[in-house]
């Protein structure tokens, strides 16, 4: 091995059981195309990729593969945004929202990873969220949201998860139905949009959520842009099928139970404390947080 070789690092989340040898895989795809041995980084439950990122960089990775669920991913991807070195995916987790929302077969780990070492690159928006109880600053790829979504993220069973997938939300949404509305305020790049009960207000880098719903039907990864839904079921057993209606009418009826909007800088203030999530993990609660896109900011190579 020359000391010039490129190296790549490896980030990988251990609790994600998967049916093929990554270290093999690694290593197969990084001689076969010129690269030193990878950098191999475990997460752990106290750090679940920040600190990983951090250290593949000292080391001086060109490259950071992120190998685990959405929750890696975004770990992964704080450390590396505004900077030059690129990030690979190689998806483990249940729900590679990023990944499918990429267009990624993620089945396909070998693809994945040769993808990660000698495709192209390109680069996507990130959205910084900043919350002012608890002070808390994180970045999120796909979407984040307060309410009724998040409280699904909080009730999921992790075991359920591991045996069906995706379907896990599913049970826990439908356990959650019944809810009572919180006050919300969403202000828009400076402009008020929503004053009123809610019961969940989501914010979309991407479109697809679990399952292949199609939330937020314009959302585009790399325009510069977060797309926002307000859902405020109306009262009674069918008001969340209005929802529902909503979502696949992508808003266009003038229905209030489900409000799209767009825009650079979204806020988010709440009357009191609600479930809290970030791409797919409940982060807690809160009553206040500011989102901002940074256009470009994340390198992709794939």
């Amino acid at each position: 091995m020359t000391q010039n070789s490129k190296r790549a690092a490896i980030i990988i989340n251990p609790a994600k059981p998967v049916d093929v040898d990554v270290r093999a895989l690694a290593a197969k795809h990084c001689a076969e195309n010129g690269w030193g041995e990878p950098i191999w980084l475990e997460t752990t439950k106290e750090d679940p990729g920040v600190g990983q990122a951090k250290e593949a960089l000292e080391q001086g990775a060109d490259m950071v593969i992120a190998a685990g669920g959405d929750g890696t991913v975004r770990c992964v991807a704080e450390v590396l945004s505004g900077g030059d070195v690129p990030m690979g995916l190689l998806p483990f987790g249940t729900g590679n929202l990023l990944a499918r929302n990429l267009g990624m077969d993620v089945t396909d780990f070998d693809g994945a990873m040769a993808g990660a070492l000698a495709g192209t690159e390109r680069k996507i928006d990130v959205v910084r969220a900043v919350r002012s109880d608890p002070d808390k600053e994180q970045l999120f790829l796909v979407m984040a949201g307060v309410g009724y979504d998040a409280t699904i993220m909080a009730d999921t069973n992790e075991d359920l998860k591991d045996k069906v997938g995706w379907l896990a939300y599913v049970d826990a949404g439908i356990r959650n139905l019944p809810g009572k509305p919180v006050k919300a305020t969403v202000v828009i790049d400076g402009k008020t949009v929503v004053r009123r009960g809610v019961r969940s207000v989501m914010i979309g880098n991407c479109g697809k959520v679990q399952g292949g719903l199609e939330i937020f039907p314009d959302a585009k990864v790399d325009d510069g842009l977060m797309d926002v839904a307000v859902l405020a079921p109306h009262h009674g057993r069918l008001g969340w099928l209005s929802v529902l209606a909503g979502i696949i009418g992508k808003g266009r009826n003038k229905d209030t139970s489900v409000e799209y909007f767009q825009g650079k800088t979204v806020e988010v203030t709440l009357e009191h404390n609600d479930d809290y999530q970030l791409d797919g993990d409940h982060e807690g609660e809160g009553k206040h947080v500011r989102m901002t896109i940074e256009p470009a900011a994340l390198t992709l190579r794939m």
